[in-house]
């Protein structure tokens, strides 16, 4: 079944990646409308968009969906319900087409909690303490960008149409702000921006084909997607910038501090999911998605080749005890260390043509000082921990991991890695040539020597300085406070579910003295049985007695008579 729904996947990636392009050439596209009923005036339609940008995302999506069921079938090898998974990614991937494919508030309404709520159950899979904490942090913090949703719809309504290049045309220009805002909220819940941050890396508690598929390619950048088609009342947002930019900040100098490969690797998407929201917020519509369907292709590829590693070690996850991987796993080895180096833009491969693309053209823009400074840094600590990643597993010796027992590479994860590694070298010099306008970049000299030899060793030193810290943390106690407060994401995720754990007991007690109690008597409780005792009274009059019949019957007679 695995293999028959990948193929199949992977059937309709091409033909949509190839409509993709050619819509683009012919400046084509194509709506579907289906009127199911009107509501005072609002018509409840079923509407599709097929242009070149849905299409071609759609594409992607599905290219790494197949993918990743052809490595799952040989990752949960044995598991007991693999059925059940393979069934929850075909929904998830459903989600994923009906959100993109459709420019109705109300059908996107449908496939985003659909992506939810699957997510939900995904990362519940393995059904532990662990596991059950990250569902839940994930599907509140979701939740809350779902009610936001409802609200912009909700408000849509007295405009008569849920279509969202309707609101272009809404005179009032509160209520259009209003309607922005709440997608903006929306958004940044899907894409994990500050103060949303915590349930992405919480979220690494699933499998490791669900972390490639759901938290690197398609749930997190449903919300880039939404604004993306948002863009053009969107404009620039000042408050937008700023909270990309911290989350690029936060997640690049956690990440720096984390001994978790699969957290390491899930703040390094909060930190591009920073990078594309910042385009988006600078108007850079086109290069965002751009980075997005660059970034799917290798951080997917980065996930499958970490859990690869992590299925091999037994489950061990911390890279302190992964060594000697290169010499049992030398192109699982070439693959992670090509997405690695593409995620820091080395030349000529993905992340170069979109990721610096996105930075230099941010640089020509006018700015201050500070957001200068966040930007800077956010980018070198991408270098930082890619590096500090490569030193722990291939440079670093460790004769724990000289220990174990390995199965070597297999031809089943290995194809689809393969796959994925082609389309990730080649999608960005693909797109930059069909797709992306030719932009004009103009640096100072000092700007142009700055990002090729500064960045580098800056980057170095920074990662020297945050070496040290990570093998001194155990002799040092401030060291210990200060790798605590960076790999805590500034306490938000203490802030996610400590904070509010006062309202949920004030809910309790709400609960236990009102719905329980007062409320229940007389409202649900006390209505029936005061209906009921009502009824038994109304029932006497409907036994058919003789008597009683003989009775009423005199009596009609007698008014009739008096009457008439």
């Amino acid at each position: 079944m695995s293999y028959y729904l990948s193929f199949f996947l992977l059937f309709f990636s091409l033909i949509f990646g190839f409509y993709g392009v050619l819509y683009y050439f012919m400046m084509k596209s194509l709506f579907l409308e289906w009127e199911i009923f009107s509501f005072f005036g609002s018509s409840v339609i079923v509407l599709f968009l097929f242009d070149w940008k849905s299409l071609f995302f759609s594409s992607i999506v599905l290219l790494i969906s197949s993918m990743v069921l052809l490595y799952s079938y040989m990752y949960m090898l044995g598991d007991s319900n693999f059925s059940r998974f393979i069934m929850l990614v075909y929904l998830f991937v459903l989600s994923m087409l009906l959100l993109i494919f459709s420019p109705n508030l109300v059908s996107i309404l449908l496939g985003w909690d659909g992506l939810g709520l699957v997510s939900y159950c995904l990362v519940i899979y393995y059904q532990n303490i662990k596991s059950a904490n990250a569902g839940m942090l994930t599907i509140l913090s979701n939740r809350i960008g779902d009610v936001f949703i409802l609200l912009s719809i909700s408000w849509l309504l007295n405009f008569g149409s849920w279509n969202i290049f309707y609101l272009q045309f809404i005179g009032n220009f509160f209520e259009l702000k209003l309607v922005l805002l709440m997608v903006v909220l929306a958004a940044m819940t899907k894409s994990a921006q500050i103060p949303f941050s915590a349930w992405l890396p919480a979220a690494m508690a699933a499998p490791t084909p669900v972390s490639s598929l759901v938290h690197s390619s398609t749930l997190v950048t449903a919300g880039v997607y939404l604004l993306i088609r948002f863009n053009y009342l969107l404009g620039y947002s000042s408050l937008l910038f700023l909270i990309s930019s911290l989350t690029m900040l936060m997640s690049g100098f956690g990440a720096n501090f984390e001994f978790d490969l699969k957290k390491i690797i899930a703040l390094s998407t909060l930190s591009q999911l920073g990078v594309m929201i910042l385009s988006i917020s600078l108007g850079l519509v086109d290069f965002a998605f751009f980075h997005l369907i660059t970034h799917a292709l290798f951080k997917s590829l980065l996930f499958l080749c970490a859990g690869a590693f992590i299925h091999e070690y037994n489950e061990i996850q911390d890279i302190r005890f992964l060594s000697g991987i290169f010499n049992i796993y030398p192109i699982c080895s070439m693959f992670f260390m090509g997405c690695s180096m593409s995620l820091c833009g080395f030349p000529f491969m993905s992340g170069f043509y979109s990721k610096d693309l996105i930075i230099e053209m941010f640089w020509m823009f006018n700015m201050n000082m500070l957001m200068f400074l966040i930007i800077f840094f956010g980018t070198l600590f991408t270098m930082s921990y890619s590096l500090r990643l490569i030193f722990y597993i291939y440079l670093k010796f460790n004769s724990f991991g000289k220990s174990m027992n390995f199965h070597g590479e297999s031809f089943k994860m290995f194809l689809p890695m393969s796959i994925l590694f082609i389309s990730s070298l080649f999608s960005g010099s693909f797109m930059s040539w069909v797709f992306i306008p030719v932009v004009s970049i103009m640096l100072s000299f000092f700007w142009k020597l700055f990002l090729m030899v500064g960045l580098l060793f800056m980057s170095l030193i920074l990662l020297s300085i945050i070496l040290s810290l990570n093998l001194q943390n155990n002799k040092f106690l401030s060291f210990y406070k200060f790798n605590y407060f960076s790999g805590m994401m500034w306490f938000l995720p203490i802030l996610s579910t400590s904070f509010f754990m006062g309202f949920l007991k004030l809910g309790e007690k709400l609960i236990k003295n009102f719905d329980h109690s007062w409320v229940e008597i007389f409202s649900g409780q006390g209505a029936f049985l005061f209906l009921k005792n009502s009824g038994s009274l109304v029932d006497l009059f409907y036994k058919i007695y003789f008597k009683n019949y003989i009775i009423i019957f005199l009596y009609i007679v007698f008014i009739i008579y008096l009457f008439y």
